[in-house]
């Protein structure tokens, strides 16, 4: 089987190749087939009549924000705001204002929230994007942030920065925003010296981004080979955790049957307890792939309310 290798379509669009039948790449062109049309007018009411009052009243209200800058007119830019909330333009302007105070408040964490900035950490082999979805249609994240987390060469904000960049990705993606995503956390060999970099602080700001500021469905988080140490870990955040959120965190340790049961084993690798047959790949192509984006995170950064002095 072919290495993987990261390569071009026609349209000069980058992907990663995983042998002969498999690919990851950045889905960023708009659906267009009857299922997800549907779906997106039964669970996100994605009909003309309530669309285009939602723009309407969207752009009414970010016209008032004059100290919030974002590119009023582009709708493929308001519409991730508008699908994960569906179409309720009060609860899109609250999420993005939610998500750019964040952006103001956390400079260490936010600002420069280029690819080029973390490649050190996509090169530790720390985030993956599957080269398929899942049966609901979900982009799948694995975080194997255990044994191959190395602190003294990845500190916690670089590897938290890292994420925010996969999942501004998927942001982007009109199947993400329609289907939502789940992230898989592989905490293999997690050790206790990995576990002293988290406070309760970090943890705080770290649900309140996921709860409150991510413009995404997270539909799912699946802990896998979870130790009694992560059992540690997850008291420094449980206290900030919903009720909503609690409920979509799964703890599977090493019972694949659990993980199948809420994730089609097509879309996993066997030592998940899938099938799948795609070839690992190196993790630095995922920071390759995303670099190429440069633009578009520059873009995406210059969004927003005034940069704090």
């Amino acid at each position: 089987m072919a290495a993987a290798a990261l390569k071009f379509d026609e349209n000069k669009t980058p992907y990663i190749e995983l042998g002969n039948d498999y690919v990851v790449r950045l889905e960023n062109d708009e659906f267009t087939d009857v299922k997800s049309k549907e779906k997106a007018v039964r669970e996100l009411r994605e009909t003309p009549d309530v669309t285009d009052k939602a723009f309407e009243t969207l752009r009414a209200m970010l016209q008032e924000e004059k100290s919030m800058y974002v590119p009023i007119e582009d709708d493929s830019f308001l519409v991730k705001f508008l699908r994960p909330c569906k179409y309720y333009p009060d609860s899109a302007f609250a999420l993005m204002q939610r998500y750019y105070r964040f952006k103001q408040k956390h400079p260490d964490l936010c600002d420069n929230l280029f690819p080029s900035t973390v490649k050190h950490v996509y090169a530790e082999g720390l985030l993956f994007f599957q080269p398929l979805r899942d049966q609901n249609g979900c982009r799948i994240l694995i975080m194997e942030v255990g044994k191959k987390w190395k602190p003294s060469k990845v500190p916690l904000v670089d590897l938290f920065r890292a994420m925010q960049i996969a999942l501004e990705a998927g942001m982007d993606e009109p199947r993400t925003q329609l289907n939502g995503a789940i992230v898989i956390l592989d905490m293999e060999g997690l050790s206790l010296t990995q576990i002293l970099q988290f406070t309760p602080r970090f943890a705080a700001l770290a649900v309140e981004w996921v709860q409150e500021c991510t413009a995404i469905r997270l539909k799912a988080i699946h802990v896998v080979n979870n130790s009694y140490l992560f059992n540690m870990l997850f008291t420094i955040f449980k206290p900030f955790l919903s009720d909503k959120l609690r409920k979509r965190i799964v703890f599977h340790n090493r019972d694949w049957q659990s993980l199948t049961s809420h994730v089609d084993p097509g879309c996993l690798r066997p030592r998940y307890g899938g099938n799948l047959d795609a070839p690992d790949y190196d993790g630095r192509l995922i920071g390759e792939l995303l670099t190429l984006y440069q633009k578009e995170y520059e873009s995406a950064n210059s969004y927003g309310y005034p940069k704090k002095s």
